[in-house]
């Protein structure tokens, strides 16, 4: 791993392990050995092809175990086939073959990958590879959203000064910070979860010709559906070119980039309070924060996930505007970079345990946010001017304006301009209580409200 070209591969191997499993050489080749026998299975159980006769249980037994034996070693012998056939889907028909000779399915062998173009194995396998994917990604991004949710609830009655533009602006509470962000992650996870995986097995324009010209009265849709739907758990596209046309693959890798985008922002949010002191962040023993400056205690878990998440989405953002723009029936353009999806994914993974691991070192410095609040009087010039509003006082905007913008006001000051107003007593005595720690508004009552 030392000598790995991609960090992917090399610095990070150890954090996207179960991706292997998912995209790899080995596991695309597994997917498409699963999908040629399957779709044997399928066509031997259609009693309107009487050639490609019912299997007994061992012979099925038999298949499947091909499946299920399937090891990194014997896609090592498909690769060994490749390189005599120079054709990758067709060194997996001659492995299949290979593996029923001298046994009573022989007679079957022609069966195997009948009727199939390439794309009809390898637009499945690629499905299987993004469900397998999928389930990686998804617990982690749940794993992140339960945090927030978990951080937002021990903090939601803790006030802080917000800022908009950089600047001291109406106080809230740091868990409702949080909470915004555990909403919007949960909102774009769910978006990944809605977008169907799709897989077409029609022959090579999408039409069935060769399936009728060699069995017409058969129901080839049917048929399609019992493998794309019933035996991958996937959904069947009946309108397809050559290709299934990845257009679900643009949607999946927009959604997770959106996932990303909102986590990048969480990133620079948290790594900003790191740098006003709201947080601290717990140390590890023997770490070294800077080699220069032994003080130090950097937001590298933050700075790292915003880097990775970068790379993830620059990655999705080429295979979602690429993959569906293929040349009349088809082209080789997308091959390549379909080779890319685990990339996407791997990146994405290393972000999010990084993000993981600097959100379980957060230390909230309380005191921090109580004094920023104590040092911002001035934010009361925005309940004090509506209630004016309420009390029909002329300009009341322009008055609190005169008074605060741009300078520097103290409790005094401020206690002093309410007690000239002419206003209801009870709006006059709850406007003398309030102070920049107590204006937070709905701000707890915000956070139960997350799902």
């Amino acid at each position: 791993m030392i000598t790995a070209i991609s960090p992917i591969d090399g610095r990070y191997a150890s954090k996207v392990r179960p991706l292997k499993n998912c995209f790899s050489e080995y596991a695309l080749i597994r997917n498409r050995i699963k999908i040629e026998v399957l779709w044997l299975m399928v066509l031997c159980a259609e009693e309107k092809i009487p050639e490609c006769r019912p299997l007994t249980q061992d012979e099925k037994d038999f298949l499947l175990d091909i499946i299920e034996g399937f090891t990194p070693e014997e896609a090592n012998k498909v690769k060994d086939i490749e390189r005599v056939t120079n054709h990758d889907v067709k060194a997996v028909e001659y492995y299949i073959k290979d593996k029923i000779a001298a046994t009573s399915l022989e007679p079957l062998s022609e069966f195997i990958h009948f009727a199939c173009t390439s794309e009809d194995i390898n637009n499945l396998s690629h499905a299987l590879m993004l469900k397998d994917g999928l389930r990686e990604l998804l617990p982690v991004q749940q794993e992140i959203i339960d945090k927030l949710k978990a951080l937002a609830q021990k903090w939601k009655a803790v006030p802080m000064l917000a800022r908009t533009h950089g600047q001291p602006a109406s106080p809230t509470t740091m868990g409702k910070e949080l909470a915004v962000f555990a909403d919007r992650l949960l909102r774009q996870k769910k978006r990944v979860e809605e977008v169907k995986l799709l897989g077409k097995i029609n022959g090579a324009v999408g039409n069935y010709n060769a399936h009728l010209a060699a069995y017409p009265d058969v129901d080839w849709i049917s048929l399609a559906k019992e493998i794309v739907e019933n035996k991958l758990e996937l959904e069947l596209n009946i309108f397809t070119t050559q290709i299934e046309p990845h257009d679900y693959m643009a949607e999946l890798f927009d959604a997770i980039s959106r996932f990303n985008t909102i986590l990048l922002d969480l990133d620079r949010d948290i790594w900003t309070y790191i740098s006003m002191a709201y947080f601290g962040q717990k140390t590890v023993k023997g770490e070294v924060g800077s080699s220069t400056m032994p003080h130090k205690v950097n937001p590298i878990d933050f700075e790292n996930s915003e880097g990775n998440l970068g790379l993830a989405n620059a990655v999705f953002r080429h295979l979602s505007a690429k993959l569906p723009v293929s040349r009349l029936q088809r082209d080789l353009s997308d091959s390549t970079v379909l080779r890319n999806m685990g990339v996407g994914f791997g990146y994405s993974l290393i972000a999010y345990k990084s993000t993981l691991k600097g959100l379980g070192k957060l230390q909230l410095n309380e005191h921090v946010l109580a004094r920023d609040l104590d040092n911002a009087w001035e934010v009361l010039a925005e309940p004090i001017q509506t209630v004016m509003r309420k009390a029909g006082i002329e300009k009341p905007y322009e008055k609190l304006k005169e008074l605060t913008r741009g300078h520097k006001i103290t409790e005094k000051e401020i206690r002093q301009f309410i007690e000239t107003l002419k206003l209801d007593e009870k709006d006059k005595e709850r406007l003398l209580e309030l102070t920049p720690a107590k204006y937070t508004g709905m701000a707890q009552k915000i956070v139960d409200m997350l799902d």
